[in-house]
């Protein structure tokens, strides 16, 4: 439950930095012997459950309001992705075990390892769903968020586990164990602090950079509008209408959400041309989501942004490259086919290739479409393709005012601090907002309201530690986590030996 509690809307980020404490102290417990192992699994397994049913509990209702699946079928289904993902903590607490029975009371010390290992798992295995990872609650702590330009989101998740294993250590020691545990709690975490406020009150990334206006659209325009035809109009209409309102604050930029268009960009002639025409009139670089069909066969449909030119012309396409599980395709289709309306409702959509560029002028960008900025190793991969500035672009309409805008929110927020960017989020229904490199909110609005936001960003340049050696800390983890399992065989294997 305090797993669940450090993320937003309903919790405190403060909570995070005991929420493991229960679970350490159930492994540090427990007896080492044959059974220890299934025991910790199971004890992760339960804490899973609970860690991802209070943060992932608006999937039922994203599936029966827009899915199309009656509410009895759409909580076992929510059920099965909670289940799901709660594997990850179950893998840790036995890898925690394992560690503990090889390397008695100090192997404890190698938990925050495992956390790091399984949650970089849980980003990859059946395309990954990276949602709600535990760094990610330190993002509005802003002094020890610093933390993820080093190592990225993971360094934070593997600070809070240290932290739990810390307290448990200091109440299962006596004498200068006890301390000895408690002086190495506070020396790492005050460095690591000190270090983050250190270097928030420096400012360097402010000052570095080529100035850009940039303005963000926020419609909101209901989901069940969207598509309507009668609504097409009037839907384009708003948007432009903000595009004006921004040129006339000054925005060199006018940035629309995901899927803003009520058509196919490229296919709705006359909708491209007002478009068009509106970019040329107002002077105005264009970034917006649009949906984009490629003619083969099978015909393929992909969640696409446009980055348009002052001159009325498309500059680039870029086609979202990680998809919602059970959003814009169903994973493992043939063994999950009862699920299949859900996708039918909208569209089967298909991957793009990679990462683009969005080359504006003698400077680049990049974008996000909704989801895939919980992903740190696109917006990296984005900065070491020269992007200047992180954007993304979403549609959080599905989410109503559930919990899940508000964590979408504060994990994009990580993506500046790791890359040292500034961030400008346009939301349909919200939340949109701009964030310093430092991952603090500049300026944002509220849910459900109709509003253009216009800040000053910096096209910047430089790279940060994590930038440059990526997710070389976690690829360490997994080699450790692995090696505890293999001594583990190896022992075994050792033990079961004629003499």
């Amino acid at each position: 439950m305090l797993l669940a509690l450090s993320f937003p809307k309903f919790g405190s980020p403060w909570l995070a930095w005991v929420a493991l404490v229960p679970l350490v102290e159930a492994l540090e417990r427990q007896a080492v012997e044959p059974q220890a192992i299934r025991r910790a699994a199971v004890l992760g397994w339960i804490t899973g459950l609970v860690y991802f049913a209070g943060t992932l509990y608006w999937t039922a209702d994203v599936m029966a309001m827009f899915g199309g699946i009656p509410y009895p079928l759409a909580v076992p289904i929510a059920g099965i992705l909670v289940a799901y993902l709660a594997l990850y903590p179950s893998l840790f607490a036995a890898t925690t075990m394992v560690s503990r029975r090889l390397y008695g009371p100090a192997g404890l010390w190698l938990a925050p390892i495992a956390w790091v290992a399984t949650e970089w798992l849980r980003g990859v295995v059946l395309s990954g769903f990276p949602w709600a990872l535990l760094g990610y609650s330190q993002a509005g702590v802003a002094p020890v968020a610093q933390a993820a330009s080093l190592a990225g989101v993971y360094l934070l998740s593997a600070l809070l586990v240290f932290v739990a294993v810390v307290v448990v250590r200091a109440r299962a020691d006596e004498g200068r164990g006890r301390w000895t545990a408690v002086a190495v709690g506070v020396v790492v975490v005050g460095t690591l602090t000190a270090w983050g406020a250190r270097r928030m009150a420096s400012g360097d990334l402010l000052a570095d950079g080529t100035p850009l206006t940039v303005a963000l659209a926020q419609g909101n325009i209901a989901q069940s509008m969207k598509w309507e035809a009668g609504h097409a109009d009037s839907i384009l209409g708003i948007y432009l209408d903000q595009t004006r309102e921004a040129q006339a604050q000054g925005a060199a930029l006018t940035i629309w959400p995901e899927s803003s268009t009520p058509f196919f960009f490229e296919e709705h002639a006359p909708g491209r041309d007002r478009i068009f025409d509106a970019a040329r009139r107002l002077n105005q670089w264009m970034l917006f989501g649009s949906d984009q069909i490629e003619w083969t066969q099978p015909r393929r449909y992909y969640n696409a942004a446009f980055l348009v030119t002052p001159s009325g012309a498309t500059q680039a396409v870029y086609r979202k490259v990680r998809l919602v599980p059970f959003g814009e395709y169903v994973p493992l289709k043939r063994l999950l086919f009862f699920v299949a309306p859900l996708v039918e409702s909208v569209a089967d959509f298909t991957p793009g290739a990679g990462v683009v560029p969005l080359q504006m002028g003698d400077h680049t960008i990049s974008t996000a479409i909704c989801y895939e900025v919980v992903y740190p190793h696109l917006a990296r991969e984005a900065v070491l393709a020269g992007s200047e500035l992180l954007t993304t672009i979403t549609n959080d309409a599905w989410y109503g005012s559930t919990s899940a805008p508000y964590q979408h929110f504060e994990q994009a927020r990580l993506r500046a601090i790791e890359q040292g960017r500034w961030l400008a989020r346009a939301a349909n229904t919200g939340i949109s907002g701009v964030v310093d490199p430092y991952g603090r909110v500049v300026a944002q609005t509220g849910l459900f309201e109709r509003r253009v936001l216009v800040e000053r960003v910096r096209l910047r340049t430089g790279r940060t530690i994590y930038a440059t050696i990526g997710d070389s800390f976690v690829h360490a983890s997994l080699v450790v986590s692995g090696f505890v399992w293999g001594a583990l065989l190896m022992r075994r294997r050792l033990a079961n030996q004629p003499s």
